[in-house]
């Protein structure tokens, strides 16, 4: 019986940040495809696979690899940065792997939003300020629908994560404050989250693309903008309040 063909996510960068199962399946595989020009190549060290960097290839010839070698019975991983769910560009290799009759599974990794916000050691979700987080990037080569436009989501003000965008700091910053954030509201961007070589740079929204462009950061980095990053007294979490009930535990009375 032939394996499923494994669609992987990598985690963010530091090689201790991929799952359990995901090291298994890269230490058990055959072959290996792998974004090489976002996976850090240290999760590869010491794999017994064939290894294929998919930096320069194109969907067909990166199919050609996985089906060929699923078809002769090895074990294949397709090895994805982050979590593959976002913006892993996996939904087209897996239609056109269903048309070859391949079956697929994808194992979740941990996304560089949540490396980020852990290298700035906030909680992106806060008591009575936000409740909600949105996975967004700026329309580029790529578009973005226009009811998804920053300056759009900004009338949320919700906690906002945006992807891919960092080359285009000061239009993001711009749609934002044109959406209804005001300018004071807190806003990060973290390089390369995880790795070793990550930086931070933290201000108000109105200034970060300065400091971006003097830190000079062009790429692979993560905007975080919101009012759940600012270091201010927030409302607590009712889990641990002791007037508050719930399934494990009765409020304490006074």
């Amino acid at each position: 019986m032939k394996h499923p063909l494994i669609f992987l996510g990598a985690g963010p960068g530091d090689p201790e940040l991929i799952t359990l199962k995901g090291r298994r399946l890269l230490d058990e595989a055959d072959l290996i495809v792998y974004a090489g020009s976002l996976v850090n190549p240290a999760l590869l060290q010491g794999v017994q696979a064939e290894i294929h960097d998919s930096a320069a290839m194109t969907l067909d010839e990166v199919l050609t690899v996985l089906i060929t070698a699923w078809q002769a019975g090895k074990k294949v991983v397709r090895l994805h940065t982050g979590d593959p769910s976002l913006y892993g560009a996996i939904r087209e290799q897996i239609q056109r792997l269903a048309q070859e009759g391949i079956p697929c599974e994808v194992v979740p990794g941990v996304s560089s939003a949540f490396a980020a916000a852990a290298a700035l050691q906030v909680e992106l979700t806060v008591p009575e300020l936000t409740q909600t987080v949105i996975f967004t990037r700026i329309g580029g080569r790529t578009p973005v629908p226009e009811q998804e436009s920053l300056r759009n989501l900004a009338a949320i003000r919700a906690s906002l994560c945006i992807f891919l965008s960092v080359s285009m700091i000061e239009q993001v910053v711009a749609e934002l404050l044109s959406g209804g954030y005001p300018e004071d509201t807190a806003a990060a961007v973290v390089e390369k989250a995880s790795w070793p070589e990550q930086r931070i740079v933290r201000g108000k929204l109105a200034e970060i693309a300065q400091q971006v462009r003097e830190a000079d950061i062009r790429k692979t980095a993560m905007i975080l903008v919101g009012a759940a990053l600012a270091d201010t007294p927030a409302a607590a979490s009712k889990l641990y309040d002791a007037g508050f009930s719930h399934g494990c535990r009765e409020a304490c009375v006074r």
